[in-house]
This record gives C-alpha cells, sequence and structure tokens, in this order.
C-alpha cells in the first residue's frame, strides 16, 4: 500500500460497532458494562501517517487519570474490547484501545478466523508499538491521562503485544498479558518476540495462560518463565490447569467464569501494587 493510499484508507477508517462477524454467536452470558458516569467512544488518535481510530472510556469527572492501554485479540475492536475498556473506565482508569490493524484491513466484517489471520500476519510490530506510543502520548494530552501512571494489558494477539511493548517502552509502570503466543520465528515484521525480550524485561509483567491452551504450549510457557527468572523485573506467570485459550472472552464458548474472575482480581491488584 503506497504512503499516499494509506493516508486517505486510515484517515476514512471507522472503529467497529458490535461483535466482530467471524465470533458470532455471542455466548449468551456475555458481560455488558453500561457508560454511565463515563466518557465512552470513538476516538482518532494522530499516528506518523495520519490518524487511526480507537475506542476510549474514561470518567466523566475528575483529571490525571491512570492510563490502560488495552490492545486487542485479532478480531479488532470490536465491541468485548470496547466493553473492558468501560470496565476499566469505571475502576477510576482512562482506557483506550487502538483499532493497530486497521491500515491491513477491516477484520471486524471478516467472517473466517483463517482471512483474519491472513489480514493479522501482514501488521508489522514497529507499527503497532509506534501507534501505541502514539496513543500513550494521546491519552496524556488530549483524555487527562497520567504520564506516570502507565499500564497495558492485552488479550491473545494482544497478550504478546503488551510483553513487547512493556520492553519498548519503558515508562509502562505495570502490564498483564492475557494467553499471548510467547515464541515464534524471527521475521522481517516480527523480529522479536516474548521470550526473546524476557531475560532483559525491566517491567513488571503478569503473565495469564491456560493449562489447555492448544495453541500456546505449557513448555513455551515455562521457556518464558525461567528467561524471567534472571530479569529484574520481577515479572510471574500463572497458568489456571483447567483453562482453554481465550478464557477471558466471556462473549465465547471458551469462556471459563472462574479462571475469568480470579485473573481480574489479580490484574487490579498488580496494577496497584506497581502504582498504576
Amino acid at each position: 500500500m503506497t504512503e499516499i493510499t494509506r493516508r486517505k484508507f486510515i484517515a476514512t477508517a471507522t472503529l467497529a460497532t458490535g461483535f466482530a462477524l467471524a465470533v458470532q454467536p455471542i455466548y449468551a452470558q456475555v458481560i455488558t458494562t453500561d457508560a454511565k458516569g463515563l466518557v465512552a467512544g470513538a476516538v482518532k488518535i494522530p499516528v506518523k501517517d495520519g490518524e487511526i481510530p480507537a475506542y476510549r472510556a474514561m470518567p466523566a469527572t475528575g483529571k490525571n487519570f491512570p492510563i490502560v492501554l488495552v490492545i486487542q485479540e485479532i478480531f479488532g475492536v470490536h465491541e468485548h474490547i470496547q466493553d473492558v475498556c468501560r470496565r476499566f473506565a469505571k475502576l477510576g482508569y482512562v482506557a483506550i484501545a487502538p483499532e493497530l490493524f486497521v491500515r491491513q484491513g477491516d477484520v471486524s466484517k471478516l467472517s473466517s478466523v483463517d482471512e483474519i489471520r491472513q489480514v493479522v500476519a501482514k501488521v508489522p510490530d514497529a507499527q503497532v508499538l509506534s501507534d501505541l506510543d502514539a496513543t500513550t502520548e494521546w491519552a496524556v494530552k488530549s483524555a487527562q491521562g497520567n504520564a506516570g501512571k502507565l499500564g497495558i494489558t492485552g488479550f491473545c494477539w494482544g497478550g504478546r503485544i503488551t510483553w513487547l511493548y512493556s520492553a519498548h517502552n519503558p515508562k509502562v509502570k505495570a502490564g498483564v498479558a492475557w494467553y499471548g503466543r510467547l515464541v515464534g520465528d524471527a521475521t522481517e515484521l516480527t523480529p522479536k518476540h516474548p521470550v526473546d525480550i524476557a531475560s532483559t524485561l525491566k517491567v513488571p509483567i503478569l503473565g495469564l495462560y491456560g493449562g489447555q491452551d492448544t495453541g500456546i504450549p505449557l513448555d513455551t510457557v515455562e521457556q518464558m518463565r525461567s528467561r524471567l527468572a534472571s530479569s529484574s523485573s520481577k515479572s510471574e506467570i500463572i497458568v489456571y490447569p483447567d483453562a482453554p485459550h481465550a478464557f477471558f472472552a466471556d462473549y465465547r464458548p471458551s469462556y471459563r467464569e472462574k479462571e475469568a474472575l480470579d485473573g481480574w482480581q489479580r490484574l487490579q491488584a498488580w496494577f496497584k501494587r506497581h502504582g498504576v
């Protein structure tokens, strides 16, 4: 995609409404968080080559809010990720989820996971890290965020990015990675993976993984845990023995209420412990 075409495309891009097409039908016990007492909705984040859409939720009153970057699954910033932002806002955070695939395509309109994976595979890590830098800057300048209280959390694809961004930006106080892939081949678009940055990581990350996750083998989780032991980050990894992949995704059959609630409580405690 040429630079001019890219600029034109992302300038007209919009945020997803509802749930991504590929995740239908929605699980009956889906959690819905209202926006009462919040400022919540779509915003535009200025980035190097234009603007990208994002979802922002924050308390309607107050200022100097701690910031949480909420990083999407492969399904984009659809209703589930937006709801997670509102949950954070109810806790007093300004939570922002930028649409990080927007230059490569609108995954919310694709009906199959295989189609979505083809789009996501074209997303460069360098682009993602740059967009998150821009999002953080916007949170401070335009959303009354406190630059000294920056946290990040992400799910699946976003779990991997949580590790990488925390290594990239030393201003991150703490992160929580939900079942993000830890190992992989080095490519031009994905030169490093979490296991590659583990030993030099300085930011404390809490990793939450499922023992029944068929996509993230437990030996890779243990490999990550071993490398983290030599870092100064004081990161921790929790494995829920009976949980599958996407156990926090309350709109999918993979949801496990017990583990999801425990992980959410651990996230809050982790952020508070580390000053977010």
